[in-house]
This record gives C-alpha cells, structure tokens and sequence, in this order.
C-alpha cells in the first residue's frame, strides 16, 4: 500500500497506469483472530499452524462452499451445462443459513465477491514458496467393480487430479509470479519443508499438493468471473520485522507482475440495439468450458493466453453474436464489443404477460367487438 501511494505520487509510470487503469482492492488480514494469535507468540515460538484457525475454530482456507463436487455430480449426471451450470454455480441453500458452521469472515467475503465483479485475485500466505492455482479440490476416483482385481500398489481413496476448463491461463498466471520472484523458482534448493513439488517450476496445482474442498480458490472461480491463486510469499510463516524488508525485495516485482496480468485477454461491454447495456450476460469462449458474466454496466474481463478465439455472447430473450477475438503477446486486453438484437421469442413473452399469460381469444369474423375486446386488441398489437 505504501509503495503504491508513494510511487504514484512520485511519478513512477508504471505504477501511475496500473494505479489509473486498475481498481485495486487490498485486504490486509483475511484472518485478524488468527494474526493476533501469531503476533503474540513471535517467530520463535510460533509454528505453522499457530494463527491458521479464527478464535470460533474455524479454517477459512476450507470453509467456503464446495462447488466443484457438485459440479462434478452434475457432469456425471450429463446436467452440464443445459440443467446444470458451468459457472456461476448458486451456493446451496443450507450453507447460507443462520445455523450453518461458517465463519463470519466467509460470509463476508463471500458477499464482498458478489458485491465486486473482480476477475484477477491472490490471496498471500506463509510458510512456503510457491504459488497454487485450482482446483484445489481432488476429484473422486470411480468406483472399482466388486469383480474387478486390485493392483498390488492400489491405494484407498486416491483421488485424481482434475484440471480446470481454465488450466493454461492458470498456469500462465502463477508462472508469471513465480518466475519474477527472486529466488521462487529456484527449486534446486529443495522446498520449504520437504523436497520440491512444483517439478522445477515453483508452482503446484493445489489438489496435486495439498488437496482440500471448500477453499476461496475453487469458489471464486465456479461461483464468480474471479481467478484466483493462493501465493506463499516464503518459507517463514511469521518473519522476524528485521526480515521484513528483504521480503518485499523478493515479492516486490512479482506482485506488480501479477496485477498486470489483469490486462491480458479480451474486455468489452454487451448492449442492445438502442446502446442500453445488457446485465447478466453470458460470455462463451470457444474450447473453454467456462463462462462469464457481464457486470451491471454490461461490461466483462475475460483473461486468456494469447491466441485466436472464436467469443459469443448470449442474454436472455436477445439472439446471439458470435466473432473471432485476437489476443496478442503484449499487455492490454483485446476490445471485443457485442451489439444483441432482441429476439422474437421476448417479443412472444411479452404480448403474453399482457395477456395474464393466457392464449389471446380468436377474433370471429362478421361478430362486432366489444369496446373492452376492441382495447385489449390494440393493447397487444
């Protein structure tokens, strides 16, 4: 935060275009119970787990709705995408009430991401060096045939990796974290605690590592436009303040890396014909199994690697627009406008609800209309 204001005020163009082009938001503790835990015990007496839990007992990194096993369910059902969503996925309906086990920092932020339509986010750990991106949900193996034999090495409950639709923009995102870092990548030092597990590259998908259902990564993506990967910022979990100073060295250039990766892609606005902006409108991206939404305004962010794309988009009572978008290597999203036509079949809608949804009464030729019939006539037309 400090760096941002001072170097904006100082003039520094960089940060002067992402400042000016960017909304930022910064949270400084997701977890404040947790924080004051660990700021008591100091370095020296804490441990990697002190501080991870809110005073009520609760883990926030899994306590968010799990929205990739219900997805999952549905795909197996083939609901996906007709009666089933591919994004966007409404929370279930006993997580949101009053006696549901969630924290109050979860519900809050779960309300500030349907408040923002945020697209690029990170939210900054401890106690490694890497970067995680999703799913970080491990998806179940199916089930073995009773009759079938088991390998000698079979393991119980192994599950398998499942890759988002959005997999290379992921890993194009943490890589570009990571390789600006000043010793992340550096993995022939070996991880952390253990030996490396980003295979030389200092980025890990999260169910590869350490699987967990309900975390912020996941549902921020299945449940908003949002892209979100979890940075661990180094191997320490609570540095000591004379640390402090060679650690934002090392994130420093990553960070403002990774907010420029905001402006990767395709951005534009949905309207009508008459110019009003379309709300709720859906984006579909050719080959990508996942879809976002317009904002209030009718405008969408969508980051892509670069390349040729074949882009739609789609409103409710509105026939589709279909065009090929560019994405190129530099920085600055592609502009890829739509204009929507209304569709006959809101048109339809429309005369019917005028109606109280009932079938409009044939006029008989030869029979003189009532002035009443003769106004609901005009009325419709």
């Amino acid at each position: 935060m400090q760096f941002l204001c001072k170097e904006y005020q100082d003039g520094n163009p960089r940060v002067r275009g992402l400042v000016t082009d960017t909304r930022i938001h910064l949270v400084p503790s997701l977890n404040p119970d947790g924080y004051e835990l660990a700021h008591e015990a100091g370095s020296e007496l804490g441990n990697w787990a002190l501080g991870h839990w809110t005073e009520e007992g609760f883990d926030l990194f899994e306590n968010f709705p799990d929205l990739a096993s219900a997805l999952w369910a549905a795909e197996e059902r083939r609901l996906v995408p007709h009666q089933f969503p591919n994004h966007h996925i409404p929370i279930p309906e006993h997580y949101l009430s009053e006696d549901a086990a969630v924290a109050v920092e979860t519900r809050a932020v779960m309300a500030w991401m349907d408040k923002n339509p945020f697209v690029l986010g990170a939210n900054l750990q401890g106690g490694e060096k890497l970067v995680s991106f999703p799913f970080d949900t491990a998806r179940p193996s199916p089930p073995t045939p009773a009759a079938a034999p088991r390998p000698l090495d079979y393991e119980d409950e192994r599950p398998e990796l499942q890759e988002t639709p959005d997999h290379a923009v992921f890993r194009w995102l943490a890589i570009s974290y990571a390789s600006a870092h000043l010793t992340m990548a550096e993995t022939f030092r070996g991880g952390c605690h253990t030996q490396d597990v980003t295979d030389a590259m200092g980025i890990v998908q999260g169910a590869k590592w350490h699987p967990r259902a309900g975390s912020m990564n996941d549902f921020s993506y299945l449940h908003t436009n949002c892209l979100e990967l979890s940075i661990y910022l180094g191997c320490d979990k609570f540095p000591h303040e004379s640390e402090l100073q060679q650690e934002w060295e090392n994130n420093k250039e990553s960070l403002l890396t990774f907010m420029e990766q905001i402006h990767r892609g395709i951005k534009g606005v949905v309207t009508d014909q008459q110019g009003e902006p379309i709300a709720n409108a859906t984006i579909v991206v050719g080959g990508i199994n996942h879809n976002v939404r317009t904002a209030s305004g009718g405008d969408y962010w969508r980051i892509l690697n670069p390349g040729e794309y074949r882009v739609s988009a789609r409103a409710e009572g509105y026939n589709p627009s279909v065009k090929t978008c560019h994405v190129l290597y530099d920085i600055g999203a592609t502009q890829c406008n739509f204009v929507l036509s209304r569709s006959n079949w809101k048109r339809i809608r429309e005369i019917m609800a005028m109606n109280g949804n009932r079938p409009i009464r044939r006029v008989v030729p030869g029979r003189p209309m009532t002035p009443r019939e003769r106004l609901r006539l005009r009325m419709r037309l």
